[in-house]
């Protein structure tokens, strides 16, 4: 019998028809099973209703019509409480999980029945319907932790200390957040949670460890709650919103999660806090964590770099412009434009700006809040009426949406029919008329969010949504970041999120990922301009796993668009240069700089540049400091403009080496300086500085060691040092040189300057480090094999005493101009170049130096050329291999079509060379296809297989030459 306050008397209306012929023919099916009063009037009007727009809420009308007549006879009201008294003590209703799911998703299907009957018959107003959708999810909830924690109880791992209700100082609090927890839940919603535990209050086994314990119980009651039969499925769980859910377990210590949201929580995660409410577990307790959590949510004096940080979080909900492009197809209701996100993000940002000081301001649910905000007078009354109405709206078309299929859906169809259909579902006659009250809903809304901190600094772009606040991937970023060109957009949402959730040292500070958030939709475009966007962010991901900090660079990156690009570019061609401006990002100032756009190689003028960056250091640490700053400054410049195009490869080599050579010398004055104070000065004494290999012919690359060497002159007959702790010569300068090789080499707080090689000194590893000048000489003139001449044809004094390096010069020319017969020295550099081949082998096509037609073929083949003919031509000395190759067919030793061609050929693969040395990280012969690509673009070739085949062509050019000059003899 229904009472006069049962839901058949108080049905007000229900939504037009699509089919009315096939919905009744639907309830006639079952019109025998059902009671008299629902085979006419509104109880009738609504089960055509449901037949004829819902397959989801018809199938659990028609397969129980005798509870479907109860919940007709019933109040809602009284039927609710009903349901949701049985959902909550179903978990202490057996100590059978199967028995206890079942239960529960049978009270699920007869609530969802409930709520969708007072829903669509006009009975319930949206606020009704998702307070009762959520106090029948708190219920669901409740009952999984009662069944998990008597499970445990049964199984000796937890006891209770009430059985009857073994939540109660369990040591488990369960938050809903969310929708949930403003208890705004809509239809078919997924339940937010966050699952935390007190590890000194668990009444735990003692073998047993918490977090474990904790972890699976949580997904326990996930799986209890979401597991799908022939019943259907209660709830879908999301613990994502705990903190940094990519690498936490799922259930986490109270001390751990405080501790997260004091150091790292961040603003998207205070306003998810807005909502959140202790739902299961020791609800007191969760009532503490909540109250201890406060002055992370709601923040006392709010600091203008968090009202930056919700500039960002509302642009990241919209990196795209234009928003007045609406339309009804295909809409998504909630994440649209217009739609349910823009309302809520309305609200709770501006809770956040000013519920620190308004407690009034600090409620969880939206319409009451729009009040509140008005009341307080933050927000006009018009704001006030037309965002709730749009709200209300929004919710019951979100929930006609989700009841066709029982879906988690929130987008309206996109087929004509299909959009006909749903709009008589939602009320309306005609889809004209529900596109009308949608579009002016979506488009009031629009307006009133456009406000909302229209001032602010704008870093967002026309390619489309960017959001990367929050746990879980927004389906439009991703679309987003495949049309820029990312290959794989789940991995890149994660790992921004991971810079947000403090994975990385460097963007750990509050500071540091409010800036980042504000950045982040202008560098995701930037990156996207590199020829790899995916591996531009892994190196900039690997960047700020390696830097102590980021503010610096980040906030230099918000400021210029130019260097945010340069930077991209860095990231993805030049990784070496993006590791320098990681670590010290003030050297992008240079950049801006209009002498960048004019380099120099002048020596002098790089000298001149290098001591003025050093300045007057007051101390030996501070002068290490300040070398390894202006090195890496100078580098990055040259590198820099190298990538650019205003310097070429050999420019670039002669960069590199000036600013070798200024470290050096600087170096050796700077350690001389503190030696001679402490061991005064060898009488006549005299040091001077070889450097050999790349340094000596001036083609240093971006990541060149020094081959250097040390020597020394003084007066045999005075042996001493004057100082006041004296030394014999030799110890005096041999020390002085490790004191200078380790000016070069210490690392320090702003990182290393220069690896350096000291084994092409005479007797090579063995003896002493430094060289006396008159072994030298003798050395060179008696004693020295072949090889150490081909060494000399690259040697040049770069730092030292004047006087002595004229007289090095002199002995190198010398030794370089000896007398030789040109067959004996080429059978001898063919037997040379063989035993390296024996020994050492190649690395591959992508191996330009060992190669058979590489680089070493090419220097030998020069250095050959001058010893043996510079006794005739001494011009050959003191040149790059190819400039001796270029001279060497002036003199008609070789041809000149084979000097054009070994030239061409040392230009393409010296170029290749140092392009490697910028870009390829590791072993450049094992550079990975997309640096491979890279390679290729930088030398005009199209692709890999080109840059392949130009090698190829080029070595095998090379090494004919080799084989036929060396061997025919000249």
């Amino acid at each position: 019998m229904a009472s006069e306050n049962g839901l058949i008397a108080r049905l007000v209306g229900t939504p037009p028809l699509s089919d009315p012929g096939e919905a009744e023919k639907l309830v006639s099916e079952i019109a025998d099973a059902l009671p008299a009063k629902l085979r006419k009037g509104p109880a009738h009007d609504l089960l055509l209703t449901i037949a004829d727009h819902s397959t989801f809420l018809w199938g659990l009308a028609s397969r129980d019509p005798e509870r479907l007549g109860r919940l007709f006879a019933e109040a809602p009201e009284a039927a609710n409480a009903r349901i949701v008294d049985d959902q909550r003590a179903a978990g202490r209703s057996s100590t059978d999980l199967v028995e206890i799911g079942a239960r529960l998703r049978t009270n699920r299907a007869e609530h969802a029945l409930l709520v969708a009957l007072a829903d669509l018959g006009g009975v319930w107003p949206v606020k009704t319907v998702t307070e009762a959708l959520a106090d029948f999810a708190d219920a669901s909830v409740s009952a999984a932790a009662d069944a998990m924690l008597l499970q445990a109880a049964a199984a000796g791992r937890f006891f209770p200390k009430d059985e009857m209700n073994p939540q109660e100082g369990s040591g488990l609090v369960v938050l809903g957040l969310g929708k949930l927890g403003g208890r705004e839940l809509n239809y078919s919603s997924d339940i937010d949670l966050i699952v935390l535990f007190d590890g000194e209050a668990a009444p735990l086994k003692d073998s047993v460890e918490p977090t474990q314990f904790y972890s699976r119980l949580a997904q326990g009651m996930a799986k209890l709650l979401q597991e799908r039969t022939a019943e259907g499925y209660v709830h879908r769980v999301d613990y994502r919103l705990r903190p940094d859910p990519g690498s936490t377990p799922t259930a986490l210590s109270l001390t751990s999660a405080y501790h997260y949201y004091e150091t790292t929580g961040q603003n998207w995660e205070r306003a998810a806090f807005i909502k959140a409410r202790p739902i299961a577990g020791d609800i007191a307790a969760g009532d503490r964590f909540l109250s201890d959590l406060k002055p992370f949510v709601w923040r006392k004096y709010f600091d203008f770099a968090a009202i930056a940080d919700v500039h960002a979080m509302k642009r990241q909900i919209h990196a795209v412009r234009g928003h007045e492009a609406l339309a009804v197809a295909g809409h998504d209701i909630k994440l649209g434009r217009g739609g349910i996100r823009e309302i809520e993000f309305f609200v709770q940002t501006q809770q956040l700006v000013f519920g620190g000081r308004r407690a009034d301001l600090r409620g969880r649910s939206t319409i009451p809040m729009l009040s509140a905000l008005h009341e307080d007078g933050w927000i006009s009354a018009e704001a006030r009426d037309e965002l709730g109405n749009a709200y209300g709206f929004l919710r019951t078309i979100e929930h006609r949406l989700q009841m066709v299929r029982d879906e988690q859906t929130q987008r309206l169809p996109t087929d004509d029919a299909d959009i006909e259909r749903f709009s008589r579902f939602a009320g309306y006659e005609t889809r004209k008329h529900f596109e009308e009250a949608l579009l002016g809903h979506a488009r009031r809304v629009q307006a009133h969010y456009a406000l909302l901190f229209e001032a602010a600094p704008d870093l967002s772009s026309e390619i489309g949504d960017l959001v990367f606040s929050g746990s879980e991937d927004d389906p439009a970023t991703l679309e987003t970041l495949r049309k820029l060109g990312f290959r794989e957009p789940e991995r890149v949402a994660e790992t921004v999120r991971g810079w947000h959730f403090g994975r990385r040292s460097a963007v750990r500070s509050a500071r540091a990922r409010e800036v980042l958030t504000e950045l982040v939709p202008a560098l995701i475009q930037a990156l996207a301009g590199t020829h790899d966007p995916d591996n531009a962010l892994d190196n900039l991901d690997r960047a700020f796993g390696r830097m102590p900090a980021a503010v610096e660079l980040l906030t230099i990156l918000r400021e210029r668009e130019r260097l945010r690009t340069l930077f991209a570019d860095l990231l993805g061609s030049a990784p070496r240069l993006a590791d320098i401006v990681a670590f010290s990002p003030h050297v992008l100032d240079a950049v801006i700089d209009p002498a960048f756009v004019d380099p120099t190689t002048d020596p002098a003028e790089i000298a001149a540049q290098y001591r003025t960056l050093l300045g007057k250091p007051e101390s030996h640490e501070v002068f290490l400091d300040r070398s390894r700053d202006a090195a890496r400054l100078l580098r990055f410049v040259t590198g820099a403009q190298l990538l650019s195009g205003i310097l070429t490869p050999e420019g670039a080599g002669r960069a590199f080496s000036a600013i070798a050579d200024a470290a050096v010398t600087s170096s050796l004055e700077e350690v001389a300086r503190h030696f001679e104070a402490e061991h005064g000065t060898v009488p006549e004494g005299r040091m001077a500085v070889l450097g050999f290999g790349r340094l000596g012919s001036c083609q240093l690359t971006a990541d060149s060691d020094l081959d250097l060497v040390v020597l020394y002159d003084f007066d045999e007959e005075n042996r001493s040092s004057t100082g006041k702790r004296p030394l014999d010569a030799a110890m005096y300068f041999n020390r002085l040189t490790q004191r200078l090789v380790a000016a070069l080499t210490a690392p320090t707080r702003r990182g290393g300057l220069y690896e350096v090689d000291l084994r092409l000194r005479p007797g090579g590893g063995q003896g002493s480090v430094a060289t006396q000048f008159g072994s030298f000489r003798a050395y060179q003139r008696e004693e020295a094999e072949l090889w150490e001449h081909m060494a000399l044809t690259r040697a040049r004094v770069v730092a030292g005493d004047i006087s002595l390096a004229e007289e090095a010069t002199v002995v190198i020319r010398e030794a370089l101009r000896k007398r030789r017969d040109p067959k004996s020295v080429d059978r001898d550099v063919r037997s040379m170049r063989t035993l390296v081949a024996k020994e050492k082998g190649d690395n591959g096509p992508f191996d330009l130096k060992l190669a058979p037609g590489g680089l070493l073929d090419l220097d030998f083949l020069a250095q050959a050329l001058v010893l043996g003919h510079a006794s005739a031509i001494p011009d050959l000395i003191g040149k790059d291999a190819a400039a001796v190759l270029h001279l060497a067919a002036e003199h008609d030793v070789i041809s000149d079509d084979d000097s054009e061609t070994l030239c061409a050929a040392y230009r393409l693969l010296d170029d290749i060379h140092h392009w490697q040395r910028l870009m390829v990280e590791g072993d450049p012969s094992k550079a990975t296809p997309v640096a491979q690509a890279r390679l290729a673009r930088a030398v005009n070739l199209p692709d890999v297989r080109a840059l392949e085949t130009q090698l190829d062509t080029e070595r095998k050019s090379v090494r004919r030459l080799f084989d036929s000059l060396l061997k025919a003899g000249r």
